[in-house]
């Protein structure tokens, strides 16, 4: 963001750093003085929250990895070690574990916030194309954690990952060659999933820093979806942000470590408890959790498309379910951003969600009965939502009119005639941020 900064460095070495490295300065600007709306609720605490568990999983995984043996016949033991022999090992163990899990929790609510209040309109295409791709980075971190314990889960579930790769003509078996480190899943597979589990996170970090850049040139959304326009629609970071962050990182690092410590094998699989065994494969194979809706989405198509037969058009619809989020911005025609201005959308948002988690709990059916027809019906909603709902609706829906600022919206319709007759501007203002 642009705009003259506000920093005063406090003594002579605060100065001295300023003039040759300006990091306070980048600090203070960015956490300190930057200018946020005065209508944030508690939905926008889950960015700060996900750079809270970002910290947690890394710190975790790199102690982790001192103990960890990324051999395919001391793979398991070495894990049972950690948790037995290393000191706080089983602590750091489940930190990790449920730390994945609440990490997908925090990032589902982050992006259904989005979806809710607009975030992904003009001017912040690429804040959440970023966020998109930082999501993919996520899905692929945590596919290749879920392997590392090499329990009977982890090994047929990357068995089953990897050969979805081979539904591509041509090019599939080569890529999956190139993943596996062979023809099967073996030790070149584990030594590379845990090469690259370790790289990713650190990859992770980096795009989370393009995404805070953007977001700090375009400034943040609200709920209002009505652009800063004066000094008054705005407050300070700290402490009127920090403090609502820090509230809301406390209460979800409660209910984190609820699980840590009282139920830390619940989101997990107990047949990951059992050494993999390539000649016996479990009976139900399903991945985790967070995987679910996208793993619906790949059975319930279980019928040929012309010449695209069921398992690559399986493949493409649940690689297409991801990709269809980086054209979002350009496929809702709607003016308005926010959802509470929206009536008609805001029916539909919430049939999004109820029908994600519908996909989630078929993704853990067995893929028998009638559990495949469901999966395809709520997969036909899905992408209709985007290429239908959002385009059209954009078009025919009359919202409900807006505020003229965050600030009316705040503190009523009598705010402008208040201000225009001379009143005093509410306190805690800064200067709107410029250039937006």
């Amino acid at each position: 963001m642009s705009g003259h900064s506000s920093y005063v460095p406090t003594n002579r070495f605060m100065r001295w750093v300023d003039a040759r490295l300006p990091l306070p300065r980048l600090v203070y600007d960015s956490f300190v003085a930057f200018p946020v709306p005065r209508n944030l609720n508690y939905a926008y605490t889950f960015g700060g929250i996900l750079s809270l568990m970002l910290g947690i999983q890394i710190v975790t995984g790199v102690v982790l990895a001192m103990h960890y043996s990324g051999n395919s016949a001391l793979a398991f033991h070495s894990v049972e070690q950690i948790m037995r022999d290393v000191n706080w090992g089983w602590l750091m163990r489940y930190m990790h574990a449920n730390g994945a899990s609440f990490f997908f929790v925090a990032v589902y609510i982050h992006i259904f916030r989005g979806l809710y209040y607009g975030s992904y309109k003009a001017p912040r295409e690429i804040l959440w194309i970023l966020g998109v791709v930082i999501f993919l980075l996520m899905m692929a971190t945590a596919f290749m954690g879920y392997v590392l314990p090499w329990g009977q889960m982890s090994f047929w579930g990357a068995t089953v990952i990897t050969g979805f790769f081979t539904a591509f003509p041509i090019i599939g078996d080569p890529i999956q060659q190139l993943l596996l480190g062979g023809f099967a899943v073996d030790n070149a597979t584990l030594n590379r999933f845990f090469s690259l589990h370790y790289l990713l996170p650190f990859m992770i970090a980096g795009v989370v820093i393009l995404h805070i850049w953007a977001l700090h040139v375009t400034g943040q959304t609200n709920p209002t979806g009505v652009e800063v326009k004066t000094k008054d629609d705005v407050v300070p970071f700290t402490p009127h942000a920090t403090i609502k962050d820090g509230l809301g990182m406390v209460v979800f690092l409660l209910f984190y470590c609820w699980f840590v410590f009282y139920m830390p094998n619940f989101l997990g699989h107990p047949d990951n408890y059992i050494p993999a065994n390539p000649l016996k494969t479990p009976a139900h194979i399903v991945p985790e959790w967070y995987f679910l809706p996208f793993y619906a989405m790949l059975r319930a198509i279980t019928f040929n498309i012309g010449p695209i037969d069921s398992k690559l058009g399986g493949v493409l619809v649940m690689f297409g379910s991801i990709i269809v989020l980086f054209f979002l911005p350009w496929l809702d025609t709607s003016r308005v951003r926010s959802a509470v201005y929206r009536p008609i959308y805001r029916i539909f948002f919430w049939v999004l969600v109820v029908d994600t988690i519908f996909l989630g709990w078929l993704g853990s059916r067995p893929a028998e009965g009638i559990y495949p027809t469901l999966a395809l019906i709520g997969t036909i909603y899905y992408f209709a939502h985007w290429l239908v709902i959002l385009p059209v609706l954009g078009l025919v829906e009359t919202p409900r009119k807006l505020p003229a600022s965050i600030a009316e919206a705040v503190l009523g319709p009598n705010y402008a005639s208040g201000t225009a007759a001379g009143a005093a501007p509410p306190s805690g203002s800064v200067s709107a941020p410029e250039n937006r």
